[in-house]
């Protein structure tokens, strides 16, 4: 909903590993990055202050931890963060693509990740949206994956999304 809500505000960018993948893939202004990251940080902390405020410490403020090791979990949430960045890419570059999809497709991708790496690592896929809960709840436990894994899975996603469309090298 917020796809179609802030799209044409913002890009949309509510997720900092896909920030910096849009930068990296030259689809995003490195000078934009940490104001986008800080607003990010903002907005998931306020957020997992609300549900402290209106639920408790119940969950850990909905703190993302691995249900099995840690090293499962960075595959997953790097495996699916690839697959969400490559997703978003198609959707939001590609002048083939119809815009009122993306919301469509991105939502849609989060679904399945969620649905199959949901049990396994939470399916994070989003620094900030794990960075948020893990202080408030002041549970810092296997925080570094799900901020190490979603910057590379989305790092790596963008990159092969730019090999398969073929989009010039990126600058040196």
């Amino acid at each position: 909903r917020f796809v179609f809500a802030l799209g044409d505000v913002s890009g949309a960018h509510f997720n900092a590993a896909v920030t910096f993948a849009f930068a990296l893939t030259r689809h995003f202004s490195w000078t934009r990055v940490l104001a986008y990251w800080g607003a990010q940080f903002v907005g998931a902390v306020a957020a997992a202050l609300v549900l402290r405020g209106s639920l408790g410490d119940i969950a850990h403020i909905g703190a993302t931890l691995p249900s099995g090791s840690q090293t499962q979990s960075f595959v997953w949430e790097l495996i699916m963060t690839a697959f969400l960045m490559f997703v978003i890419l198609a959707v939001a570059t590609d002048t083939r693509a119809v815009g009122e999809a993306a919301a469509i497709a991105i939502g849609g991708t989060i679904g399945l990740d969620a649905m199959f790496g949901g049990l396994i690592s939470g399916a994070s896929m989003n620094p900030m949206r794990s960075l948020g809960p893990a202080l408030v709840s002041g549970d810092l436990h296997s925080l570094w994956l799900y901020i190490v894994a979603p910057i590379i899975g989305a790092s790596l996603g963008g990159l092969l999304y730019q090999v398969v469309r073929a989009e010039p090298e990126l600058a040196a």
